[in-house]
């Protein structure tokens, strides 16, 4: 009896099964498996989209405290902001009041001094708003083309300005749009006058980059860095006092009786694209005058007063 008991052997307290490397290949390849037929089949979308959804109230909850934060911090800081803005803006106001009677003040200035002298008003020109389409194909020339033509009342020679200064002139025109040679095109040129000193000259675009020059002027000119370039408005084409450019550079040299003047234009030439064209007055010049894109330096110079 006893012999018979030593060879039971006792049960294993735990059943051994694959090793851990067995079952990871195993589920790696079913894994891989169910990737690839999903892939294809694509049966699991709509289990997918139900775990998504059973998901979704637990993830508000875990992320709840995080938007409570975010919420309390923006409205701290949009209260903080609309409080700066508004003192900012009050005291803008402030400022822009009191520069405005100043000019209402010059304005009656200006209109008494005009009704003593006799001279006329000066009458507002009709404009017309434009959009610039596209720019010229042409890399040696400063033209661009605006969705105005004909068929909106464009002709060749009319103005354009936008909000900052003047940018150029139309030069043809077809039903429905123009090209506009801008003033920095070295064909252009617009009667200026300093507004510093009423120094009256004939620009002419530079041609190669953004800038115009004012050739023809003496060497011992009076003008400095910095003066600002205005419409004269003795052509008719332009109406007086539109800014053009500013003086940026002056070259004097001793073997030439002309000095070089670089000037910056002020108008967003390159950047606007919303423009005025404003019709010419009566006693504008005709196509071929200084202002046309004709015209030589040389010619426009002897036209060019340089005094008032």
């Amino acid at each position: 009896m006893p012999r018979a008991m030593e060879h039971q052997h006792p049960q294993a307290f735990f059943v051994r099964g694959p090793s851990a490397f067995a079952r990871l290949l195993l589920f790696a390849a079913l894994s891989i498996a169910l990737m690839a037929t999903d892939s294809r089949l694509h049966y699991l979308i709509e289990i997918r989209q139900g775990f998504v959804a059973l998901l979704q109230p637990l993830q508000m909850i875990a992320n709840l405290p995080t938007v409570l934060y975010g919420n309390v911090r923006e409205q701290m800081v949009s209260h903080q902001t609309l409080l700066e803005d508004n003192r900012r803006l009050s005291l803008e106001a402030l400022q822009q009041n009191a520069q405005l009677q100043h000019l209402r003040a010059l304005q009656e200035e200006n209109d008494h001094l005009r009704s003593l002298l006799g001279a006329a008003q000066s009458i507002s020109q009709p404009a017309k708003l434009g959009e610039i389409t596209h720019t010229g194909r042409d890399p040696f020339t400063h033209k661009v083309v605006v969705n105005l033509g004909s068929q909106q009342g464009i002709i060749a020679g009319q103005a354009v300005v936008d909000g900052a200064g003047v940018i150029g002139q139309v030069t043809r025109v077809y039903p429905f749009s123009s090209e506009v040679t801008l003033i920095t095109d070295k064909d252009l040129a617009i009667p200026v006058q300093a507004e510093r000193n009423s120094l009256r000259a004939i620009a002419f675009g530079h041609g190669r980059d953004n800038t115009i020059d004012l050739p023809y002027l003496p060497a011992n000119v009076d003008i400095r860095e910095g003066d600002v370039l205005v419409t004269s408005g003795i052509d008719g084409i332009y109406p007086m006092g539109l800014a053009v450019a500013k003086v940026t550079r002056i070259e004097r040299t001793p073997d030439s009786p002309f000095a070089h003047i670089v000037c910056k234009p002020a108008a967003g030439i390159e950047n606007h694209r919303q423009v005025l064209l404003i019709a010419a007055s009566s006693a504008a010049t005709p196509t071929g005058a200084v202002i046309s894109s004709n015209t030589k330096p040389s010619e426009a110079a002897r036209h060019a007063t340089h005094k008032p």
